[in-house]
């Protein structure tokens, strides 16, 4: 029998809590990311789009920079929201408060939708569903996540905290075999299933983050798993003394960033 599971209700409102801190512990995303979004997806000036899972932005803030306008961002937890709109003062921003289910956005209006490590909280097919018909024929979509582990690459401090981090699991852990933002064959699938999209593609790329103890507990902190534990405080001190004492102060995550993307049918 597998871990239980977090509900996909407790995810959307399980990193609103201290938005800032949730914010300067996460990791950016790739520029490689932004730089394929504007080449491939046609990302530019005046591009129409919408973001699913905003969170405190840390998507949101590039995609302005490369020129989405209008960007509408949908985030479900209104604290995340009141950060994000205190937080970027851009007119080019609307930030709409709901679940993406219940969110009302005009059919084959966008250019470009993406979803940045959210997408997980939401069932797969109906949401892709509604995606695809807010986009107009020929635009595109976008999944991304900074998946934390790397099934390719020893990962020493993960062995050494496995057993302290038991319990229920995010729907980022997937199906148990391989995460959901690796799990390519799934996620494909689950988009050639819509019948919507004429081009899906897939690429993703490993690298490192570095981290002292404290920024080691202040990721960790971030974790739905974690926050959803009655002993939060407890698991987090003994990763940080973990880090301190068994790895010198010093600790490796190795990280992928999967990205996906799928055009619209004309």
């Amino acid at each position: 029998m597998g871990k239980p599971s977090i509900s996909l209700s407790y995810g959307r409102q399980a990193f609103g809590a201290d938005p800032g801190a949730y914010h300067a512990a996460r990791p950016a995303y790739p520029d490689w990311v932004f730089e394929i979004l504007r080449d491939r997806c046609g990302l530019k000036h005046d591009t129409v789009t919408f973001e699913i899972g905003a969170g405190t932005g840390l998507a949101t803030r590039r995609l302005l920079d490369f020129g989405a306008n209008p960007l509408i961002a949908v985030e479900p937890d209104d604290r995340l929201a009141t950060f994000l709109r205190k937080t970027i003062p851009d007119n080019a921003l609307t930030v709409i408060v709901s679940p993406f289910e219940d969110a009302i956005l005009p059919e084959a209006d966008f250019d470009l939708g993406i979803s940045a490590t959210a997408f997980h909280w939401l069932n797969e097919e109906p949401a892709l569903t509604k995606v695809a018909k807010l986009l107009r024929p020929g635009g595109w979509w976008a999944m991304v996540w900074n998946e934390f582990g790397d099934p390719n690459r020893s990962d020493p401090f993960h062995e050494a905290t496995k057993v302290l981090l038991d319990g229920p699991n995010s729907p980022a852990a997937g199906d148990g075999i391989l995460p959901f933002a690796l799990d390519v064959k799934a996620r494909l699938g689950a988009l050639e299933r819509t019948g919507a999209f004429d081009v899906i593609e897939h690429r993703a790329e490993p690298w490192s983050l570095i981290l002292d103890p404290d920024q080691t507990v202040a990721l960790y902190a971030t974790y739905s798993n974690i926050n959803a534990r009655s002993d939060r405080e407890a698991v987090l001190a003994e990763l940080g003394r973990i880090a301190r004492t068994k790895f010198n102060g010093c600790v490796t995550r190795n990280m992928i960033t999967s990205l996906y993307i799928a055009r619209r049918r004309s």
